[in-house]
């Protein structure tokens, strides 16, 4: 079975069907009844609270006809007691397919080799491909492709969400440019990337500026100096106002108003930031149709 733990493991043809699909659950949904995942059962197992990312699996699974089975950190605790391989062969013998969302990437890797079920990153330390493809086609949705355009990621270059947008720049041809203060720029580069200080340089004539958090989980000790240095990496209108004449303004939430972004931006630009999340929902049931072997919605 095929797994998707990376942005990397899919093509760009590959995320152009996914895509495909993903407007045909989301323009179809409620019309009839889907059954590609009858008779089947995912574990979502989640050593990291989430909102969006759970509610987007457990509706999208039943939605498909499938069971969702929700394991939190005090169900399974991966990587504590019980070796993951042990409990990944333990859960191959009982469920069909697995959704993970935890700390290490090593992790989900060692649960996909050990188990051979269809396994989803839905979030590490490392990366987070599924938000990254549905932040992609939200932009596609509105605009056309995403080739060619300059994307700016401002503030923590150096979590999650950026790698995989470094690592998406690649895929999909895009430019992306980080900008983010000293210590916090990205680790990870390509030659569609660019790394900067100069914020206000980075978001000139840009097509999407994109932020997340600046204390993400796992950090609450270094909140105060965080803080202070993220001061002036924020979205706020000035910076908006050197951007493309339609640059687009995503966040991949929760979002801290007068920190990463200001109140009024992300009021203004709430219709495409909240699209954006409820797209999670059809981007990941395209995803899990895909790994199953369906090329069309049910």
């Amino acid at each position: 079975m095929r797994s998707f733990l990376r942005i990397r493991d899919f093509s760009r043809a590959e995320a152009g069907e996914i895509f495909r699909l993903a407007r045909e659950f989301k323009t179809k949904r409620g019309e009839f009844c889907r059954d590609l995942l009858r008779g089947r059962t995912f574990a979502l197992i989640f050593s990291k609270s989430s909102t969006r990312t759970r509610v987007s699996f457990e509706v999208g699974i039943r939605e498909l006809g499938g069971h969702a089975l929700f394991l939190n950190a005090a169900d399974v605790q991966l990587g504590r007691g019980e070796p993951i391989i042990d409990t990944a062969r333990v859960l191959a013998k009982m469920v069909h397919g697995t959704v993970i969302r935890t700390f290490a990437q090593s992790d989900v890797d060692d649960f996909a080799r050990a188990s051979g079920l269809v396994t989803i990153n839905a979030l590490t330390d490392e990366e987070h491909p599924c938000q990254i493809l549905t932040d992609i086609f939200t932009y596609e949705e509105k605009y056309g492709s995403i080739k060619g355009r300059k994307v700016v990621f401002v503030g923590d270059a150096d979590c999650n969400v950026a790698r995989s947008f470094v690592h998406a720049a690649e895929l999909f041809d895009f430019q992306l440019v980080c900008a983010a203060p000293e210590g916090y720029q990205s680790q990870v580069s390509n030659s569609h990337t660019v790394l900067t200080h100069d914020v206000a340089a980075a978001a000139r004539d840009a097509d999407l500026l994109y932020t997340d958090v600046w204390i993400s989980m796992g950090k609450e000790s270094e909140a105060q100096a965080r803080l202070q240095a993220f001061r002036g990496y924020q979205i706020n209108r000035e910076l908006l106002s050197t951007a493309g004449p339609k640059c687009m303004v995503l966040h991949c939430l929760p979002a801290y108003r007068g920190k990463e972004i200001t109140e009024d931006i992300l009021e203004a630009r709430a219709g495409d930031i909240f699209e954006q999340a409820g797209n999670r929902l059809p981007v990941q049931q395209a995803i899990i149709a895909f790994l199953m072997g369906t090329t069309t919605a049910p």
